[in-house]
C-alpha cells in the first residue's frame, strides 16, 4: 500500500521546511551578532553539514515524486 502521491509530496515539504529552518538556526549560531562566547564551530559545522543533506534528501523526494507523476 503505497501513500497517495500529495501525502509524500507534503512529507517531503515538511522535511525541506524544518531542515532549512534548522540550517537558518544553525548558521545564525555560527554568526553571533553580539560579542558572546564561541560557538563550537566544529559541532555547528557538522549540524550545518546534516541540515544541508536532509534538504538535498528532501529535494531529491520531491523531484522523484513529480518525475513519476509527469510520466505516468
Amino acid at each position: 500500500s503505497q501513500k497517495p502521491k500529495s501525502e509524500l509530496v507534503r512529507t517531503s515539504l515538511r522535511l525541506l521546511t524544518s531542515s532549512a529552518y534548522r540550517l537558518q538556526s544553525e548558521c545564525r549560531k555560527a554568526l553571533p551578532a553580539e560579542p558572546s562566547p564561541a560557538p563550537d564551530i566544529q559541532l555547528v559545522t557538522q549540524q550545518v553539514i546534516q541540515c544541508a543533506y536532509d534538504i538535498a534528501k528532501a529535494a531529491k523526494q520531491l523531484v522523484t515524486i513529480t518525475t513519476k507523476e509527469n510520466n505516468n
